[in-house]
């Protein structure tokens, strides 16, 4: 901090900053000699340089242009092939569609045919079942009539004497009808 106020007072005392014009005493000459010097013996080891430099950015920029034009045709190759992909799995989707319905109506054809054995044959068990009990009703009716005849029968020839009265009654009728 110190030299940094230095440096302002010594400016101040010599009537601050200026332009130098002396060419001599500036050595401009001296570095634009130096400058021509270096620029002639070193063009040929510069320019040799720049050569392969630029050789070297033009191949790196010519290999980035070949790897890009192999990409793109690789990136249209892999579209190209997605595409077809798609296609593909379109198809089986189609395909799987088509499966299931032809699934699904032969599962269902095959559940009416199901449902249709079934039924048939709880009708004729129904049928069977109705004639069986039909029977049964009508053996019980035989047996309950036989059974009130028997009984009015004892009832009306419980006694000798009547029966012998209405067989002797018939036996007349039927004489009578013979003569």
């Amino acid at each position: 901090m110190e030299n940094f106020d230095q440096i302002f007072t010594l400016l101040a005392e010599h009537e601050g900053i200026g332009l130098n014009t002396d060419i001599l005493e500036t050595g401009l000459i001296n570095i634009l000699a130096l400058l021509a010097i270096l620029i002639y013996t070193g063009r040929d080891f510069l320019g040799s340089l720049l050569e392969e430099r630029k050789t070297t950015i033009v191949k790196g920029v010519q290999d980035a242009e070949d790897r890009l034009n192999e990409a793109q045709k690789r990136l249209s190759e892999a579209q190209k092939q997605l595409n077809q992909a798609n296609l593909v799995i379109s198809e089986i989707k189609n395909e799987t569609v088509s499966t299931k319905k032809v699934l699904l109506e032969s599962d269902a054809f095959q559940a009416k045919k199901d449902l249709t054995v079934r039924f048939e044959r709880a009708l004729a068990t129904f049928r069977s079942k109705e004639r069986q009990i039909f029977l049964e009703i009508k053996q019980q009716i035989i047996s309950v009539v036989l059974q009130r005849t028997v009984n009015r029968a004892q009832e009306t020839f419980n006694s000798k004497e009547r029966a012998t009265a209405l067989i002797n009654e018939t036996i007349n009728k039927l004489e009578g009808d013979l003569l």
